[in-house]
């Protein structure tokens, strides 16, 4: 209702609900400049994966019912949703050592982001290119940056991976200072083997 009253561009962070996405998909459909995106977790998890109160599925947002997972799912593939995000928010050992209620609300996500839109695109039959391209091209059209493209002139940020190769979560595994994810124990498809940041190799596996 603000946008339509101001004309205002809007962008939703981490949309949650089935509710949400068709609010988005009405006023996509009105020509309102809005977008937003959805966290991996919520792509993926549902409260069903809570089971006994389990201290590393306490999010933000929380997780909901498995009919808000398939509508975001739904709502990513036909375009409704503009963008998949990491929620890249680590937690130390001691935050999540605690009563879920009590517990601080959060997870690693940034070295999940890849292997989970795949495991995405592969899960739902989505096409390869169309599941990369949310966390790439069109990443890059919300914030109205020339990125994530590979064309004559345009910056070389590149990643090469291997689609077919898998890896295990684990906490050794993880580079990141929080170990913490939902997705522990997960057998995951894709490994980056080379990252070029404006053409200069950055990372090699």
């Amino acid at each position: 209702e603000l946008v339509r009253s101001t004309r205002a561009r809007v962008h939703l962070c981490r949309i949650s609900s089935a509710a949400g996405v068709e609010l988005v998909r009405q006023a996509k459909a009105q020509g309102l400049p809005v977008t937003c995106d959805i966290s991996i977790n919520h792509l993926h998890l549902t409260d069903i994966d809570i089971g006994y109160f389990n201290a590393a599925m306490r999010l933000t947002p929380p997780l909901r019912q498995v009919r808000d997972r398939d509508a975001l799912r739904a709502g990513l593939s036909d375009g409704t949703i503009d963008a998949l995000v990491s929620d890249h928010s680590p937690v130390s050992e001691d935050e999540k050592a605690l009563p879920f209620a009590e517990a601080e609300p959060g997870a690693t996500g940034l070295e999940l982001l890849l292997s989970l839109t795949l495991k995405w695109s592969q899960d739902s039959k989505v096409p390869l290119m169309r599941a990369l391209a949310t966390i790439t091209n069109e990443a890059a059209r919300v914030l109205k940056q020339d990125m994530g493209q590979l064309k004559v002139g345009a910056q070389a940020d590149v990643c090469i991976l291997n689609p077919e190769t898998h890896w295990q979560v684990t906490a050794e595994n993880l580079r990141s200072q929080g170990k913490f994810t939902p997705f522990s124990g997960y057998d995951l498809p894709g490994r980056v083997q080379y990252t070029l940041v404006g053409g200069q190799l950055a990372y090699q596996a």
